[in-house]
């Protein structure tokens, strides 16, 4: 059964007991309690009271409704078929109305009884049919009311989708939990699937679809929806709110009083919505009508339990008050809305911030502009107040966090102008040249994009920041500047340009005492005065004037008239006991800082000075044992409580670092003190501190070092007191002419410092009592030291007669007894004079010796290389001579068995082939001795002739080699005329060297030049035999004589053949031995060349083996030819 029937047509009722029927018309039902009466008298059936009741319902008559679904329950007849599902349908739809009136009512206690009521109706129906879809669907709406059982509706309306998957109603239920989720996307996706399901949906879907498009950042499709939903329904007021609030943010004229007329209408429809409540307020706002802002805020927050809802009308209330300046209501209500909804509403949290400014709770609004910071991490304006406030914080830590604040907030806005001037006061403090920077770029905003003349209190800041850094010039330009700009701004403001004016003249005055230009300071500051005759600081300035210049008495007066004026000013109490302390009165200058101390007990530098003092007395001489561990426990006590306030005092941590040292705990000391250098290392007195201690520890050399680089960093020009520690640290290490050179020059800074005087005396007497100790110092060592000790005695006695020589008694020093010490050794003067001569004379006579010695030495060493070079180039000489003659003997050789071989060519031509048989037999017998002869020769020509060639080649190979061996040597023994004595010793000792290494090489080669001596014999014997044949050939061709004078003559010549063999082969074998001792004396060089070749040189030998090869078928076929020749001959003869 849909709507329609409910809302026309009629009922009918039946009667008990009849057939009759009565007749109710749905769309004019009478009096429900007459209706109520009927159906209890008649005991109609439960559907029947259902039908009636949602007719009631339908015309708006709740209370009809509920008499009679609430009587269906006890009086209505169940005795059919399928009452169960009536009965389910009648406490469902009980229970659906119950949990709209809890979603409607405000007062807590009355929503709590309808929810109440409506969980026992859910619960009888689960008794009936708990897997019902209907009844699953209803309660799963009913839990929707409670954000705690979100997760049981979404279960229920996923156990509808899996029984019918296009059910609408769980597809909206399930866009709700999804949009309650945040979810935007997935709840478009069910609003989109319950919208294909049923095109005809109601326009709640279509407002559903509109808000998830409009939280999407769709809001043109948001603006469609919207609109699609009141063509459904006219009366959609969360269409009419969804396109007032796109109207409105479109910020023009038009669309704001279009956006104003739907938020109108809207409130017709829904005057209690809280929603258009809050957003009307929000339009008045902005239209300067607060009272009608308060009023709708007010109606909405009594409207709604919603706590963001809530938190919004705060919000509005309180701004409202905030803005007419009501700051105590104002910081209610913005508290209450933080308090509503403290996470995801921010705004509120901005102007409770501010409330808590106003009332001077800096941590508070931090904490509160932090919370901004933290949801929007670039929201320009908190980010510049959280600088504000951290800049005045006196943690370091929020320091840090206001500086990069500031940073991010120009780098976000680089044309804010107050931006940079916050940040570069910031940076005063610590960095100079940064807030130099900052000032820069916010006085080029200030000329270009706003075009304002520059203030004079920036000019002057920038010129307080240059005189810090030193320069003078630009901090007088920009003081210059701010002056003449605050003397044409007088007239507009004469009170607040007159206090800046004289701010500005002091800071000139200081820049001219800076200067040193102190008449032109003291002018200044009088002038001030004379306007101004209660300016302290210029009072203090002239006093700290002639306090620099050395006027103790003015300066104390000018103090004292600071403290005319007014008796808590510290600086002028201050000043007063820092000239107590420079005078060494100690007592004065601890009332000063005491005074100081009544008026303020945590002034930290006048607890610091206390422990300074007390720290002072622990070095002043005392015979009380219990009075210095007093002191040193006041000092340490006064250390203490400077640190207690301020935990990063250097010079607090410093003071007990001190205290710690003179108690011998060197180690904690120089740990305390170590942590100082590290926070910061511009502290000069930390350094030294650290020198004494590494002093105390005897690491000289270190101590030594950081008094040095404490010098270059800290001080100009020459520091007397610093020169003193390093002295004191010389003298220690026994570094006596070290620590001489640093007294002169610390003497010559204070020529009359009686100290340094006496340090010099000391030094000087140490010095000169160590030279005359050692029996080896020389004369001029000797007569140094007597100086230095007659320096010493007339210093020690110039102490003595001023008078100044009792100071020194602290140090255990008596300048008397060092007078009479250098007395002392002065009287033993003379002794260590003459032995000084005598050692001086000596020494002087032994190196004249030595250098005689050397000197001939080296003549020596050049007479010999030069007898060594004359006899190496006459061995040379002569070897050239007689490797000559052997050549020109070879040659004469070569050409005479040239001539006995054209010789038999010519006497084969003239004899021809005709030999007689009696000659034949003539000669029958001395054929045969000459056979044999010949037999003899061939063998020993066979013999000869396999090494004759490669003798040649490789003995004229050898004879080129030693040519330019002697070259080279020629060239070595030129050049070596010009070297020095040193390097002709070096030479020979490497050449000795190479003679013995390349011994066993030596003999090796020995036995190659034998073997080839024997092929040189052979090719002797070979020549000579071969004239002997020529001459034969030339008997056989003329025929003058006989057989046996043939046979006669050829024993002559074969005895003459071998006598001229026998010379020849002893020639050969005197000019061999000449040959090898001259490749003996080469043999070193050969051998160096040959490492060096390596790999070619056994190519070489190889190829030389090749050479050989075919030089040995050459003579084997010269031999044949000779045999073939010798056989003719004998043959002819």
């Amino acid at each position: 059964m849909n709507d329609a029937e409910y809302t026309s047509g009629s009922i009918e009722i039946p009667l008990k007991d009849s057939d009759e029927v009565i007749e109710l018309g749905l769309d004019q039902l009478p009096d429900g309690d007459e209706v109520l009466a009927i159906l209890i008298q008649e005991n109609c059936p439960l559907h029947v009271w259902i039908r009636l009741a949602i007719g009631y319902y339908k015309q708006a008559k709740l209370a009809d409704f509920v008499r009679i679904l609430e009587a269906s329950r006890t009086s209505a007849n169940t005795n059919y078929r399928g009452y169960e599902k009536d009965l389910l349908k009648a406490l469902d739809t009980l229970a659906a109305h119950y949990v709209q009136m809890a979603n409607k009512e405000k007062n807590k206690e009355l929503k709590k009884d309808y929810c109440s009521k409506a969980t026992v109706l859910y619960t009888s129906a689960d008794k009936i049919s708990m897997y019902d879809s209907d009844h699953l669907l209803s309660r799963a709406y009913f839990c929707l009311l409670d954000s705690d059982k979100l997760d049981q509706a979404d279960a229920q309306f996923n156990f509808v989708l899996s029984t019918n998957a296009y059910n609408v109603a769980a597809l909206v239920g399930k866009a709700s939990i999804a949009f309650n989720k945040k979810d935007y996307k997935t709840s478009l996706n069910y609003y989109k699937k319950a919208l294909k399901t049923n095109a005809n949906a109601p326009a709640g879907v279509r407002l559903g679809m509109g808000l998830c498009f409009y939280k999407l950042g769709k809001v043109p499709k948001a603006k469609l929806a919207f609109e699609r939903a009141l063509e459904l329904d006219g009366q959609c007021v969360g269409a009419l709110i969804g396109l007032s609030i796109i109207e409105l943010n479109n910020k023009t004229s038009e669309s704001t009083k279009l956006g104003v007329d739907l938020l109108s209408k809207a409130y017709k429809l829904d005057s209690k919505n809280p929603v258009i409540l809050n957003h009307l307020a929000n339009h008045f706002f902005y239209k300067k009508e607060y009272q009608k802002v308060q009023q709708l805020a007010m109606h909405a927050f009594h409207n709604t339990e919603n706590e963001l809802i809530r938190a919004e009308t705060c919000y509005q209330l309180a701004r409202s008050y905030h803005i007419q300046g009501d700051y105590d209501q104002a910081f209610q209500y913005y508290y209450q809305a933080t308090q509503f909804n403290s996470s995801s509403f921010i705004l509120p949290f901005f102007g409770l911030g501010q409330m808590y400014l106003h009332r001077n709770d800096s941590e508070n609004a931090a904490l509160c502009f932090e919370k901004v910071l933290k949801s929007s991490p670039n929201n320009y304006e908190a980010m510049k107040i959280l600088g504000s406030i951290y800049s005045n914080s006196k943690e370091a830590e929020k320091k840090e966090m206001a500086k990069a604040n500031f940073k991010k907030v120009t780098e976000l806005c680089p044309d804010d102008v107050e931006a940079w001037i916050e940040y570069a006061q910031l940076l005063e403090s610590h960095d100079i040249q940064g807030a130099l920077n900052a000032y820069g770029i916010a006085i080029k905003i200030l000329k270009e994009n706003v075009q304002e003349g520059i203030p004079p209190e920036i000019l002057n800041n920038v010129g307080s920041l240059y005189f810090r850094t030193g320069n003078f010039d630009e901090s007088k330009r920009h003081f210059e500047n701010a002056l003449r700009l605050v003397n044409n701004e007088l007239m507009h403001d004469k009170v607040y340009y007159g206090a800046i004016q004289t701010t500005i003249e002091y800071n000139i005055a200081r820049l001219h005492e800076a200067r040193h230009e102190y008449d032109m300071a003291e002018k200044s500051y009088r002038q001030i005065l004379s306007r101004h005759p209660q300016y302290i600081d210029c009072i203090l300035r002239i006093g700290c004037m002639c306090r620099d210049r050395g006027q103790i008495h003015e300066a104390s007066e000018w103090f004292k008239e600071a403290l005319r004026f007014t008796q808590t000013q510290p600086n002028s109490w201050s000043l007063l006991g820092n000239l107590h302390m420079d005078k060494e009165q100690l007592g004065p200058a601890q009332n000063q800082f005491e005074r100081i101390l009544k008026f303020n007990e945590q002034d930290t530098y006048a607890l610091c000075a206390l422990g300074n003092i007390w720290l002072h007395t622990l070095y002043q001489p005392s015979k009380e044992k219990d009075k210095g561990k007093r002191h040193e426990q006041r000092s340490l006590q006064m250390y203490k409580s400077v640190l207690k306030i301020d935990p990063r005092n250097i010079w607090a941590a410093n003071g007990v670092g001190c205290v710690l040292a003179h108690k011998g705990l060197l180690n904690e000391a120089r740990d305390i003190f170590a942590q100082v250098r590290e926070a910061t290392a511009d502290f000069s007195d930390v350094w030294l501190n650290i020198a004494h201690i590494l002093v105390e520890q005897k690491q000289y050399i270190r101590a030594i070092q950081m008094y040095e680089n404490c010098a270059k960093k800290f001080y100009k020009h020459t520091n007397t007191q610093l020169l003193l520690y390093l002295v004191r640290a010389l003298f220690r290490a026994n570094r006596l002419l070290e620590c001489k050179t640093m007294l002169l020059k610390a003497r010559h800074v204070a020529p009359d410092d009686t100290l340094l005087m006496f340090n010099m005396a000391l030094v000087q007497q140490k010095l000169a009592r160590q030279v005359m100790s050692d029996n080896k110092s020389n004369l001029k060592a000797v007569q140094s030291a007597m100086y230095d000790l007659k320096s010493a005695w007339k210093t020690f006695n110039y102490l003595i007669m001023s008078g100044e020589s009792d100071r020194f008694r602290e140090f255990k020093v008596d300048a008397k007894m060092e007078a009479k010490f250098c007395e002392d050794l002065l009287s033993q003067g003379k002794y260590h004079l003459t032995r000084a001569e005598r050692i001086d004379q000596e020494e002087k006579e032994m190196k004249r010796k030595q250098e005689q010695e050397i000197q001939q030495l080296k003549l020596k060493q050049m007479q010999e290389e030069m007898q060594r070079e004359k006899e190496l180039e006459e061995k040379r000489l002569a070897l050239e001579q007689k490797r000559a003659e052997f050549i020109k003997s070879t040659q004469s050789l070569m050409i005479v068995e040239a001539e006995k071989k054209s010789a038999k060519k010519r006497s084969k031509k003239e004899t021809g082939e005709v030999v007689s048989s009696a000659s034949e037999s003539d000669t029958a017998e001395p054929k045969s001795s000459k056979a044999k002869k010949s037999k003899s020769k061939k063998r020993r020509t066979a013999d000869i002739s396999d090494n004759d060639q490669a003798s040649q080649d490789s003995q004229e190979a050898r004879m080129s080699k030693s040519k330019k061996k002697s070259k080279s040597r020629i060239k070595n023994s030129i050049l070596s005329d010009d070297d020095d004595t040193q390097e002709d010793s070096d030479t020979e000792k490497s050449k000795s060297k190479k003679k013995k290494k390349n011994t066993s090489k030596s003999k090796s080669s020995s036995k190659h030049e034998s073997s080839k001596k024997a092929g040189d014999y052979k090719s002797r014997e070979y020549i000579s035999s071969s004239d002997d044949e020529d001459q034969e050939a030339k008997n056989a061709a003329t025929g003058d004589e006989s057989q046996d004078t043939n046979h006669d003559t050829q024993d002559n010549l074969s005895d003459l053949e071998e006598q001229n063999a026998d010379e020849t082969m002893q020639n050969a074998e005197e000019i061999e031995q000449d040959v090898e001792e001259e490749e003996g004396s080469v043999a070193e060089e050969e051998q160096e060349e040959e490492n060096e070749e390596g790999d070619n040189q056994v190519e070489e030998q190889e190829e030389e083996e090749d050479e050989v090869d075919e030089e040995a078928e050459q003579e084997e076929g010269n031999e044949s030819m000779v045999q073939d020749e010798q056989q003719s001959e004998e043959d002819n003869e």
